[in-house]
């Protein structure tokens, strides 16, 4: 039996760009799920200039909720999902940090099993694979897809570390390791950077897990789009190549 860490703080950092629809939803399921060993977790809510009633749904949770303390951040413009990531890391207080977006593509109940390389002792950093595993996956874009594994062909090919999903919202970090880190990408380039980033860590220990993904179409309010493919072949070759 493990023994519990009730002292150790996980941040979930939850960027929301009119969320409206979702955030609700998302806050109710990421404060229910109990963390394994005991540990507590932190909200960390940034709030990238929504234009609809994201912020609404935040307060509403809040007023029904009073119970859960969310550590609100906002930006006064659009700055872009790697801003608000930025700013969810720089203000969490956690042990380590998870990035959930405010949409439901991602389980919150899979979080632990990020968690458990990192507290038995074998991880520093946790990827979420959506191509491992027996986990349910909606089958969605056939070039979405196509896309996704190129990049992270191509991330490979440079970091020369082996990782199924380079893309994926779901990656765990010890808090010093994320925190020591000075990341630049203002949108969805942040994936590509990270990674190529802490590939460059001395002695840094990269896991993998295997988690489900309930992906949704832009009718749903997907944002990623083509431009953001090509501006993570850019990263890419950017933070391997030419800014080490």
């Amino acid at each position: 039996m493990t023994k519990p860490n009730s002292n150790l703080k996980l941040s979930v950092i939850i960027p929301a760009y009119n969320e409206e629809a979702t955030l609700y939803n998302i806050l109710q399921r990421v404060s229910s799920v109990e963390l394994i060993q005991g540990i507590t977790k932190e909200l960390v809510v940034v709030n990238d200039f929504s234009k609809d009633g994201t912020e609404a749904e935040l307060f509403r949770f809040r007023l029904e909720n009073p119970e859960i303390i969310i550590n609100y951040q906002k930006h006064e413009v659009n700055r872009g999902k790697g801003a608000a990531l930025r700013t969810g890391i720089l203000s969490a207080t956690g042990d380590f940090i998870i990035v959930q977006d405010a949409d439901l593509e991602y389980d919150p109940r899979e979080i632990n099993l990020l968690l458990q390389p990192i507290l038995d002792g074998f991880a520093d950093v946790v990827y979420g694979s959506r191509f491992v595993g027996g986990k349910p996956h909606r089958v969605l874009f056939f070039f979405h897809t196509i896309g996704n594994r190129f990049l992270t062909f191509l991330s490979n090919l440079l970091t020369n570390i082996n990782i199924s999903d380079m893309e994926t919202c779901y990656k765990l970090f010890k808090s010093e390791i994320i925190k020591s880190i000075d990341l630049k990408e203002n949108r969805f380039g942040f994936e590509p950077e990270v990674t190529a980033k802490i590939s460059r860590i001395p002695n840094i220990r990269i896991y993998e897990a295997g988690i489900s993904y309930y992906g949704r179409t832009y009718a749903e309010g997907k944002k990623i789009s083509w431009k953001d493919g090509f501006r993570a072949i850019y990263c890419i070759i950017k933070y391997n190549i030419f800014s080490r």
